[in-house]
């Protein structure tokens, strides 16, 4: 096995477990291994620490193991049942078909998520070294969930990194007996969803906001509803049963407007209740009779993507919040919200601070906001906690 040797005083992250190797902090390496393998990481001493994934890039070691478990043939069917006893103990409701199963670095598997959808496994590598194990993975899954399984998806080409000789084409890596993709409808807490896994965004669904449109449900009664950014209309459908008024979902994708009409069609609305914008949420928004909404929600995609884009993307949330506070009604709440990574907590609050001032209204902080229990965060990676949001109460 080819060996990583770190520059002297350039372990302290290892030992308190975080996942991640920087270029910068490695002295030497012996060996040529290619990316994907598993490497042995060391001290300037020569102590072993871990045992991770090689990678080219600013990140050069994914950790997987601090012990030589990693070595043995059952190492992914063990950390993906550890994976499943999280999801266990996060005891999901009964009533919820779909959940994420494997969360990165957050169980242990930095570079893998799988996406469950009532007997489908969606996965996406954001490593070689998980594109390489798509094989165990899958018989891991198999061995997890028996004859319930019905298929794994592997959908890596838009985020495995490109490297000669990767087969960069999603598909299926197993399919059961008699399965069919016109099964793709979930519950999420009673609620249904169709879940395109092989054309839509990410997996097909966006699981990480199931308890923030819980929250909107929860509050969604007797009042009208803009949920900008909808996608499939999740929050839509979460705000109709619990009672809203009419809700309006807005977003420029046509063929996410069709799946919103799809599901708000399955879970028994009309177009009473219920009215489908394709076009540009910020326009729509700007444009929107102020007092109109009584509840709006701002869930838009990530802004910035690399530390690079960091300013532009504080700045749009700054404009986007302060259309929305300017709109909402006396008395409306505003849930909103940044899956950008690299946009902390403080930062996001910050843009929602100023975009507040700038309208001159009188706003408080009900709540604030994340992911779900099923994208659990390593508590030695913080990094892993990247959805963001706020619960604001405006006069």
């Amino acid at each position: 096995m080819d060996k990583v040797y770190l520059r002297r005083g350039r372990d302290e992250s290892v030992r308190r477990f975080h996942p991640w190797v920087f270029s910068g902090a490695i002295a030497s390496v012996s060996g040529s291994p290619a990316e994907g393998d598993i490497v042995a990481v060391y001290s300037a001493e020569g102590e072993l620490l871990a045992y991770g994934h090689w990678q080219i890039g600013s990140i050069a070691v994914r950790i997987l193991s601090y012990d030589e478990d990693v070595l043995q043939e059952d190492f992914y069917e063990k950390m993906i049942r550890r994976a499943y006893a999280v999801r266990v103990a996060a005891n999901l409701s009964d009533q919820t078909t779909c959940y994420r199963l494997v969360h990165g670095e957050g169980d242990g598997l930095p570079g893998l998520i799988i996406d469950w959808y009532d007997g489908v496994a969606v996965m996406q590598a954001h490593s070689v070294g998980m594109f390489r194990a798509k094989k165990q993975i899958t018989e891991a899954l198999k061995a997890l969930y028996g004859d319930t399984l019905k298929a794994v998806y592997d959908k890596s080409s838009g985020t495995a990194p490109f490297k000669a000789g990767l087969e960069l084409v999603d598909g299926y890596l197993y399919k059961a007996e008699g399965f069919t993709e016109d099964s793709g409808v979930v519950l999420e807490n009673g609620c249904k969803f169709l879940v395109d896994w092989s054309g839509g965004q990410k997996t097909g669904f966006f699981l990480d906001q199931r308890d923030n449109r819980a929250r909107v449900g929860a509050l969604a009664s007797g009042r009208n509803v803009l949920n900008l950014f909808c996608y499939t209309g999740g929050f839509s459908i979460y705000a109709l049963k619990g009672g809203a008024a009419h809700v309006d979902s807005v977003d420029s994708s046509a063929r996410a407007m069709d799946m919103v009409g799809r599901n708000v069609a399955l879970n028994g609305f009309g177009p009473d209740r219920h009215t489908g914008y394709c076009t540009d949420a910020i326009d729509f928004v700007k444009a929107a009779p102020q007092g109109k909404y009584d509840l709006i929600i701002v869930d838009p995609p990530a802004f910035a993507k690399h530390r690079g884009a960091l300013q532009n993307a504080l700045r749009a949330y700054r404009r986007l919040n302060a259309a929305a506070i300017r709109a909402v009604a006396p008395g409306g709440l505003v849930f909103t919200f940044s899956c950008s990574q690299v946009v902390d907590r403080e930062a996001f609050s910050l843009a929602v601070f100023s975009a507040a001032a700038e309208t001159g209204r009188s706003v408080r902080i009900l709540a604030r906001l994340g992911q779900g229990a099923d994208h659990a965060v390593n508590i030695y990676h913080p990094e892993g906690e990247y959805l963001k949001g706020l619960l604001l109460y405006v006069e």
